[in-house]
């Protein structure tokens, strides 16, 4: 399955940013689908993770309240609705997935992303 991640760019502070992430040659059905996102000089942390089948979302302290994970099964995508956005948000955000009906913020669970989308959240 290959994973494409898009909707990335400039947003200002309390803006909103939606990035996307496309599952080509498979599907999101029974998977775990996490969001993760890397800033220039720190390690990749997980943001966000839902459970296909069972809908149960995690979401990381730094962004509880203001982003929302969601997926369109028949469109085969997974979607990050990225809230009230601060200078510290601004990361490349990576997407992956991988089959199973659990969460989990721990990017070592995932084994397979995207190329990733640049998110810069400037004034």
């Amino acid at each position: 399955v290959q994973r494409v991640e898009s909707g990335g760019g400039l947003g200002q502070p309390g803006g909103s940013l939606r990035l996307s992430c496309a599952a080509s040659g498979g599907t999101l059905e029974d998977h775990a689908i996490t969001w993760c996102r890397q800033a220039p000089g720190k390690e990749r942390e997980g943001v966000s993770c839902i459970s296909s089948s069972s809908g149960r979302t995690l979401y990381a302290d730094s962004v509880k309240g203001r982003f929302t994970i969601s997926t369109d099964y028949a469109r085969r995508t997974a979607f990050l609705q990225m809230n009230n956005l601060r200078p510290e948000d601004t990361a490349v955000y990576y997407c992956a997935t991988e089959p199973g009906s659990w969460v989990s913020l721990n990017v070592g669970d995932f084994g397979s992303w995207g190329q990733g989308t640049q998110v810069t959240v400037s004034s």
